[in-house]
């Protein structure tokens, strides 16, 4: 009673191919439905109903259903994913910018706060300050922050 041993050779080259295309398309055709079942909850232009009754397509007859969906509503598919990733950049772009407005340079009474801290600990002379406040208060306050750092480091 000796069982079969299998060997690598018993499992032929083309057998392999097909094996692994076999499971290839299998994969494909999960990335597909799955695609199809997102996009279909996607449309804003079909009515619920619609979209009941071709996820239902779909699931009861998967392979029939994914076969007319993509011929019925394929081209406008592509362009709702496009007009999705566009939203999705745009919306991107606005927090961006919106982070980076709060990032702004300091307004001029703050320099004006941390200039009198400065002196106050004796880091700046009266005359130090007193140009660094014209500085600031003439508009030219950005180039003060790094010269106040520069005076308070000494």
């Amino acid at each position: 009673m000796s069982a079969p041993t299998y060997l690598a050779y018993d499992y032929p080259m083309l057998s392999v191919f097909w094996s692994m295309l076999v499971f290839f398309l299998w994969i494909m055709w999960f990335v597909l439905l799955f695609r199809i079942i997102v996009d279909i909850f996607r449309d804003d232009a079909m009515s619920g109903w619609a979209k009941g009754g071709w996820l239902a397509f779909v699931i009861i007859l998967p392979f029939l259903g994914v076969f007319v969906y993509v011929i019925a509503r394929g081209k406008n598919m592509g362009r709702r994913e496009v007009a999705q990733a566009q939203e999705q950049q745009r919306a991107f772009d606005s927090y961006v910018r919106e982070t980076a407005k709060g990032a702004t340079a300091p307004s001029s009474a703050d320099e004006l706060v941390k200039l009198s801290e400065i002196r106050a600990r004796g880091d700046i002379t009266d005359e130090e300050f007193a140009r660094a406040k014209e500085l600031v208060l003439s508009g030219h306050g950005a180039g003060t922050s790094s010269g106040a750092t520069a005076a308070a480091g000494r």
